[in-house]
């Protein structure tokens, strides 16, 4: 009995197919622990260029805050320049005196920046205001809590 075909031993082809496989992927973790020391420290050194550029960033927005403040307090200076420059060029009309009459008329256009309070303007003989400074010392002792 003569075989004319020819055997093919698929043991050692199987055999060969596992080998290549095993060596793959040990060859994948030897390459892993090479290489994952080196990613780690890349890692980091991004993680620490991104916080450098957010502490960057914050401390530009810091600086800009400042100076809007800066600004806002120059300009709040020169307004009360102004106000002072306005209440001496009153006065000076005033020719230095002020009259009652324009007491009076402070005192009542005072009045009208109060808010959320109820102010109740009594002319008295003299067509001066009632002040409340004594209104206090003749309340009732219980009544002051």
């Amino acid at each position: 009995m003569n075989n004319n075909h020819q055997s093919v031993d698929f043991s050692k082809i199987n055999l060969n197919k596992i080998f290549f496989y095993v060596f793959a992927i040990v060859a994948v973790f030897v390459a892993m622990s090479f290489i994952r020391p080196w990613y780690n420290v890349w890692e980091q050194e991004m993680a620490g260029k991104a916080e450098f550029a957010k502490a960057e960033q914050n401390r530009k927005i810091k600086i800009e805050e400042a100076k809007a403040n800066l600004e806002a307090e120059k300009l709040n200076a020169q307004a009360e320049i102004e106000r002072a420059k306005g209440a001496a060029e009153a006065i000076r009309i005033e020719n230095g005196s002020i009259t009652p009459t324009y007491i009076q008329y402070l005192w009542v256009r005072q009045q009208s920046d109060l808010s959320n309070k109820t102010v109740i303007y009594v002319p008295t003989e003299s067509n001066l205001p009632i002040l409340e400074s004594t209104r206090l010392s003749n309340m009732n002792p219980t009544q002051n809590k």
